[in-house]
């Protein structure tokens, strides 16, 4: 009697420690997805920043289309990959923004006014927010991963890994090469001021009489 009431017990304990370590790995495989949300709720922001830039800086701007064009299709990028889960396509997408960021910033130093413009300050100053709020986020999903992929390789964490469908995720990571400031090389200057008109010439002298 006694051995059948030991082996019930240890077959309980079995099964709750299964229960405990099945449970541990899904709520720290939902903190890490969670940490994932909000970085892509920042690009998602990031994104939706650009077309009001876009828009301001044409106002002052509007022959340096390849520039426009560049940021607009990085920032198509941006907003589609932070629908996704992929981590180094979201990495990428946002370096990728950065740099086209730079070169519109180069051409606000061509613009003294344009630098002043309240609505352009306003959406730079939105922007350095919402990258300062990407870099938070950043951590802490790396945080949250990191002790994600210590629990699934460590024992006895790791029996239970295939069980509960999880398994170690990949770090936000910038892609390499982006502590390289993009080369900014215009091919259309900025429009010239218009010439001043040439005063008019001073009329010759009346040819003098001949003399007798």
């Amino acid at each position: 009697m006694v051995p059948a009431i030991i082996i019930v017990v240890v077959l309980v304990l079995l099964v709750l420690f299964g229960i405990s370590g099945f449970n541990k790995l899904r709520k720290t495989d939902i903190s890490a997805q969670e940490a994932l949300g909000g970085i892509d709720v920042q690009l998602t922001r990031r994104a939706d920043l650009i077309p009001n830039l876009v828009e301001t800086v044409k106002g002052y701007a509007a022959h340096e289309s390849g520039v426009f064009e560049a940021v607009t299709a990085s920032r198509t990028g941006l907003a589609a990959a932070a629908k996704g889960d992929d981590v180094a396509a979201k990495a990428a997408a946002d370096q990728a923004l950065s740099q086209a960021l730079v070169r519109v910033n180069a051409v606000a130093e061509a613009y003294p006014d344009l630098k002043a413009n309240q609505q352009f300050l306003d959406l730079q100053a939105q922007l350095k927010d919402t990258e300062d709020k990407i870099s938070f986020a950043r951590t802490y999903y790396n945080d949250a991963v990191s002790t994600l992929n210590k629990i699934v390789v460590t024992i006895p964490w790791m029996f239970f890994s295939g069980m509960a469908g999880v398994a170690q995720r990949k770090f936000y990571e910038a892609p390499a090469g982006q502590d390289v400031a993009p080369t900014v090389n215009f091919t259309t200057p900025p429009p010239a001021a218009p010439a001043a008109a040439a005063p008019p010439a001073a009329p010759e002298p009346p040819a003098a009489p001949p003399t007798a």
